[in-house]
């Protein structure tokens, strides 16, 4: 039987589908490996930073984190009321999470294969199954309390943490525009990081990841040339070495792993989590 908050969140997933293309996933962050972390245009060849997609307008340079400067940047506007939900532990536990399973997912939720909706989940189910990058701790939540269980492997077993989001200071912001960093970033001082990002999927799935690298996070506040002012969670990585050359942050800011370290914004729908010291 489906768990009745899927009967609420697949046909808010399924009408997302319809308004977007599988291009647009994984755009931000991710394993650092190739196969899901590019566009549709991307096999096209390199572009020229003012040509890329604006869910790539999250990425910037080390340098520019400074009060003063100006950049331009995709806070995506998404409504709370219509995003999918974290399902109980008891809910999720129903409901099989492996692409070996996606047959029947497919059926239970009522998706015909080779739809938008089950490109999109096949995409989600192959993330979460990769394996990590050396030095990487990463898992999939699709539940909090899976997710606390996790960062409990991360931070350690009696460990408290807490989260940082990127918040919103105004009513109403457009999504692609200038911003000035208004003032001087806040960097927050923390032994570890584990930075969360949303998957596509009926409900809400959580693609967490950490690496045991030099990463760095600030609290940047930003206002936009519309007046619209954003208190954003920004991580830095340091060390891209490990990184796949095709990433699209390198696409974005064009340089290459190792190089020079890759900054970007987090969407107001993702979680950074540090532990309490």
């Amino acid at each position: 039987m489906t768990p009745p908050l899927i009967l609420l969140a697949y046909s808010v997933f399924a009408l997302q589908c319809l308004q977007t293309t599988e291009g647009h996933l994984h755009l931000h962050h991710g394993s650092h490996r190739n196969n899901h972390l590019r566009s549709r245009t991307q096999d096209s060849g390199m572009k020229r930073h003012d040509d890329i997609e604006p869910q790539l307008k999250v990425f910037f340079h080390y340098k520019h984190l400074k009060a003063g400067n100006k950049m331009e940047i995709y806070f995506p506007t998404r409504d709370p009321s219509t995003s999918p939900h974290l399902l109980s532990k008891q809910e999720s536990d129903a409901i099989p999470f492996s692409s070996s399973r996606l047959p029947y997912i497919l059926h239970l939720l009522s998706f015909s294969e080779g739809s938008k909706q089950a490109n999109a989940m096949r995409e989600t189910l192959h993330h979460c199954e990769f394996p990590p990058i050396k030095g990487e701790a990463k898992f999939c939540a699709t539940s909090l309390e899976s997710m606390f269980d996790s960062l409990h492997q991360i931070f350690g077993p009696s460990s408290k943490f807490r989260v940082l989001t990127t918040t919103y200071l105004s009513g109403s912001i457009s999504p692609l525009q200038n911003y000035t960093v208004s003032e001087p970033p806040m960097e927050i001082s923390a032994p570890k990081i584990v930075g969360c990002h949303t998957l596509p999927y009926p409900y809400a799935v959580f693609y967490c990841h950490g690496q045991e690298s030099d990463n760095k996070v600030y609290k940047v506040v930003v206002e936009g040339e519309d007046g619209g002012r954003v208190e954003a969670a920004a991580m830095c990585h340091m060390d891209t070495s490990q990184w796949d050359p095709s990433h699209n942050a390198f696409r974005a800011l064009g340089n290459a792993p190792g190089t020079s370290p890759v900054c970007h914004f987090f969407p107001s729908d993702n979680l950074v989590w540090l532990p309490v010291t």
